[in-house]
């Protein structure tokens, strides 16, 4: 199975007169930063939005308020994974 990461956008590097540089971000979550492709982006992130990342790859962008929705459901699944069932451990 594959996961989509929310993660935050902190700068964009694009080159506007060059359309052979790939589009990139770079992004955060949880202090983990990588730099990601736009290629497949809805629409070009600023610096705090937040977007959808698969494969290193930005696949959409997302409003605040669903992108702190999805980070606290991961959140619970780490944590049910950490707990095990019945909170016996994994």
């Amino acid at each position: 199975m594959c996961l989509a990461i929310p993660m935050r956008v902190l700068a964009t590097q694009t080159t506007a007169d060059d359309s052979t540089v790939p589009r990139e971000a770079v992004v955060d979550a949880d202090g983990i930063r990588k730099t990601v492709r736009l290629d497949l982006a809805d629409r070009i992130p600023r610096p705090g939005d937040y977007v959808i990342v698969h494969a290193g790859f930005v696949i959409r962008t997302l409003s605040e308020s669903e992108a702190r929705a999805n980070l606290a459901l991961m959140r619970q699944m780490a944590e049910g994974l950490e707990t095990g069932p019945e909170g016996s451990g994994p």
